[in-house]
């Protein structure tokens, strides 16, 4: 009976032991100060700490020496953005609104502004850094805080939304620069590094191994480039979380691979997979846009396919591995070469194309006047041709940023907009209007710091345009249409004659 006793006495103290500790953690996980925001408090959890231990590293696994390779170069972009409402248009009737609906009208409510955060790449020690075109798009101040805690302000030397591919500028030299690795020498099942600042969580090195190449996954198609975009993404399964994108996919030697730029998942946060840019794109893109100030895109000039087995028997295809021809364009490279509808592309220069991303992929590295040897198949029966690439306006020039100068004309100055403004305010080009109060251009209402995009049904690309334009009109009203620095779209009235 005793012994009965003591083990119920034991039993009971246990539990009661046990809710005190419970309690306890309770009142001290209740006295815990509350997360501001998940970006800015992640989803941590605590570890117990762990003996040190001599661990043996496999021949040719050592992640140590890419780490400390790639980490200086990796920078945290901070981006900062003007919450704008929605679009509206500005006219001269505004003021006679204002009258019935009160002064609020057409007037923008002022807000904070709302901030971003990325990841970018040295590539030049004299401050070239690459990150994603979506990590600054449409920002109104760019900063890069370096791995040694340095900030700088950035500049946008130019970019290329269907590579999804950036190219900024700070003022800074002697910096530690990365270097470039051949992303087609990468092989399935190679390891690799993601190193980047998600969460903010800066200088964040993660690993994993190549799951595929060639990837597409239509994250980059938009109806304004549905037919331009790029993707032919590495696919990784290292950790890659919002803030990565940008940073650098690098082999074990630290070289450059790839730029971070997407992940699979169903929750906004690493679920598997990740993407990235392939070097052998990013480097081009950066080069282009370091000589002439545009990406030089090439085009092959016809219309692809997927084939897949369904399809293949359907025409009588015999190969899997290849590209169809849906269609060819009249003036294009394709056309002069000779190659038609039907025909099935195997290879580019000699590298194989099995799908639609390779072969967009190979075509994306030349420029317009460019030649290049395409393997074929017709019939069944192998073929070559030489195609000559050719731009979209079906020309082998190259396209360069013309240096747009200041013009004056009747009475105003007009200004060219930077690449920077262009790409906040999501336009190709413009002219900045100064000194209205002394110009022609007073009596339409509008104000110093307008952009005019468009005169009647020209495009303005630079200030001269202005000038050429407007002087074409002798009579009538021309409609000048354009947007203001903070995105409000407006149009004026300006009477000729």
């Amino acid at each position: 009976m005793k012994t009965k006793q003591f083990i119920v006495g034991l039993t009971l103290s246990a539990i009661l032991g046990g809710g005190v500790a419970v309690g306890s953690y309770k009142l001290l996980e209740n006295e815990a100060p509350a997360a501001t925001s998940a970006e800015q408090q992640p989803m941590v959890r605590y570890t117990s700490d762990m003996r040190s231990s001599n661990v043996i590293v496999p021949e040719g696994l050592n992640f140590v020496k890419a780490a400390q390779v790639t980490t200086p170069t990796v920078v945290h972009v901070m981006t900062e953005y003007s919450v704008r409402s929605s679009d509206r248009y500005s006219s001269p009737m505004d003021p006679f609104l204002r009258e019935f609906f009160g002064d609020g009208f057409g007037q923008r409510i002022p807000r904070g502004p709302q901030l971003g955060s990325g990841s970018g790449v040295i590539v030049a020690s004299n401050g070239y850094i690459v990150t994603n075109n979506h990590v600054i798009d449409q920002a109104d101040k760019i900063e890069v805080v370096l791995d040694d805690k340095r900030k700088f302000e950035a500049t946008l030397v130019g970019s290329d939304p269907t590579t999804d591919i950036a190219l900024l500028k700070i003022n800074a030299d002697q910096l530690p620069a990365i270097r470039y690795g051949n992303s087609d020498e990468l092989q399935v099942g190679e390891w690799v590094l993601a190193v980047g600042n998600p969460m903010n969580l800066t200088s964040t090195v993660t690993a994993g191994i190549v799951s595929a190449k060639g990837r597409n996954i239509n994250i980059l198609r938009t109806s304004q480039n549905r037919d331009m975009s790029i993707e032919s993404f590495i696919q990784t399964d290292a950790a890659v979380n919002p803030g990565n994108s940008g940073g650098a996919l690098v082999n074990l030697n630290g070289d450059l691979v790839g730029i971070n730029t997407a992940i699979a998942s169903q929750t906004g946060s690493f679920a598997g997979y990740s993407f990235a840019v392939p070097s052998a794109i990013v480097s081009k893109v950066v080069d282009d846009l370091l000589k002439y100030g545009e990406v030089q895109r090439a085009l092959l000039g016809a219309t692809i396919q997927e084939i897949d087995a369904t399809f293949a028997k359907e025409n009588d295809i015999k190969t899997l591995n290849g590209v169809y021809i849906a269609g060819v364009e009249e003036n294009s490279g394709a056309k002069e070469a000779g190659l038609r509808k039907g025909d099935v592309i195997t290879a580019v220069n000699d590298v194989a194309v099995a799908k639609s991303s390779q072969l967009l992929e190979q075509i994306a590295r030349y420029r317009p006047g460019d030649k290049v040897k395409i393997a074929y198949l017709r019939e069944g029966k192998e073929r070559n041709a030489t195609v000559m690439l050719k731009n979209r306006n079906y020309s082998t020039e190259l396209v360069k940023r013309s240096n747009a100068k200041a013009v004056s004309f009747d009475g105003a100055t007009f200004e060219p907009v930077s690449k920077q403004e262009m790409s906040k305010l999501g336009i190709d080009g413009g002219a900045k209007i100064t000194g209205v109060r002394n110009s022609k251009f007073r009596d339409t209402g509008m104000k110093d710091g307008f952009i005019i995009t468009r005169i009647d049904r020209y495009q303005v690309n630079e200030p001269a345009d202005v000038e050429k334009h407007l002087k074409n009109f002798d009579n009538g009203v021309v409609y000048i249409e354009g947007v203001y620095p903070d995105g409000l779209k407006a149009y004026y009235p300006i009477g000729k004659g």
